[in-house]
């Protein structure tokens, strides 16, 4: 057994902050990881993940995607977003660490995760929900930061004027579950005031899914 104080450090937080929306569940966790292990995990990602250079294709043309990424899990999490289908890589004794704490305050489990690098505030993503077939109805999505703290904002479907604007921080991890991505969009916007880097990571439990008798 997995005893609380093994996981956590004097340091890191289980406390957290329930912010209120409609029609969602969000919790933050400000500092789920001490500025310590934050600073190390960077470390360790930023040089040791396989960062890839992305593609997709935006009115039939090839765009290279303003930020790196990688995905890793278990061997039968493979994941189709952006229309691409991605296989994971195995898992690095670094993100089994940082699952581990991750499951420990979400009381969920998780087989795979993507990571995005932002290099700097140049680096972006769009407006779309982590609604894919493969997450299941009502996924849970534990979303952990380490580095640059970039805004996080949200936007409801059909509530006009309902959007939040969340910052995420150095060894932070925000949760969202239950109805959230039916209901809500998130991006991080580009920022000129950003001068270094941010890695993400999403923690996910992805379900097989037959595409052919999908449609």
């Amino acid at each position: 057994m997995v005893m609380a104080e093994d996981l956590f450090s004097d340091h890191s937080s289980l406390q957290a902050q329930w912010i209120q929306a409609p029609q969602s569940d969000l919790r933050l966790f400000p500092q789920l990881f001490s500025r310590e292990e934050s600073d190390t995990f960077f470390s360790q990602l930023r040089d040791g993940i396989n960062w890839q250079a992305e593609k997709i294709l935006m009115y039939g043309k090839p765009v290279t995607v303003p930020r790196l990424t990688a995905w890793y899990g278990e061997p039968e999490a493979g994941y189709c977003y952006s229309n691409v289908m991605h296989t994971p890589l195995a898992w690095t004794r670094e993100l089994l660490a940082i699952k581990a704490r991750v499951e420990q305050v979400s009381a969920k489990a998780y087989n795979s995760v993507l990571l995005n690098l932002y290099r700097d505030g140049q680096d972006s993503v769009a407006w779309h929900s982590d609604d894919e077939a493969e997450l299941g109805r009502n996924p849970t999505i534990a979303s952990v930061s380490f580095g640059a703290e970039r805004t996080f904002q949200m936007k409801h479907r059909r509530i006009p004027g309902a959007r939040l604007s969340i910052p995420l921080g150095h060894g932070s991890c925000l949760i969202m579950q239950a109805e959230t991505q039916h209901h809500w969009l998130h991006q991080i916007p580009k920022s000129k005031k950003v001068r270094s880097a941010r890695i993400n990571l999403t923690f996910r439990q992805i379900y097989p899914v037959d595409r052919q008798a999908s449609g």
